[in-house]
C-alpha cells in the first residue's frame, strides 16, 4: 500500500478549503483518508496554513509521498528541511539551529518583498500625482486661453 500526504477538497462551490490527509493512493480525492495532518485555506489573503509538523515528520519517515501542492505547502513551513535533516542523520541540536537559520532568512525574505510592494506603491502614488498635476496644468492653460479670448475689445 502506498501512503501519498495530499489535499482533500472541502468547502462551498467557488470557496475551497482543503485538508492535508495522508490517504492510500488508491483512494479517490475526497474519500476516506488514515489520518488528518492539518488544513489549508487558499481564500483568505495571505492564505491560511495549519500542518501538525509531527504527525506530517511521522508520515513522510514511514515512507508517504508528499503531492506536489503539499510539498510546496510542507516546504514553506520547514518542515522538508527538518524531515531532510532528519534522514541525513543529524542530531537534534544541529537541527534546531539550521532551522533557526532558515527562520531568520525567511524573516528577511519577507522584509525584502515587504520594501519591494511598498517602494512599487509609492512610485504609483508619484506617477499619479504627476500625471494629476500635468492635467490640472493643461486645465488652467485651457481656462486662461479661453478667458484672454472671451474679453472685449474696448
Amino acid at each position: 500500500m502506498a501512503v501519498k500526504i495530499r489535499l482533500t477538497r472541502m468547502g462551498k462551490k467557488k470557496n475551497p478549503f482543503y485538508r492535508i490527509v495522508a490517504v492510500d493512493s488508491r483512494t479517490r480525492r475526497d474519500g476516506r483518508y488514515l489520518d488528518l495532518i492539518g488544513h489549508y485555506n487558499p481564500m483568505v489573503d495571505p492564505p491560511e496554513v495549519r500542518i501538525d509538523a509531527d504527525k506530517a515528520l511521522n508520515w513522510l519517515l514511514k515512507g508517504a509521498i508528499p503531492s506536489d501542492t503539499v510539498r510546496s505547502l510542507f516546504r514553506r513551513q520547514g518542515i522538508l528541511l527538518r524531515f531532510h535533516l532528519m534522514k541525513a542523520g543529524a542530531d537534534e541540536a544541529r537541527i534546531q539551529e539550521e532551522l533557526r537559520k532558515w527562520e531568520l532568512l525567511q524573516l528577511e525574505r519577507q522584509r525584502r518583498l515587504e520594501a519591494v510592494k511598498a517602494q512599487k506603491e509609492r512610485e504609483k502614488r508619484a506617477a499619479m500625482e504627476a500625471s494629476g498635476a500635468e492635467e490640472g496644468a493643461a486645465e488652467s492653460e485651457d481656462l486662461t486661453a479661453t478667458s484672454e479670448t472671451s474679453e472685449p475689445a474696448s
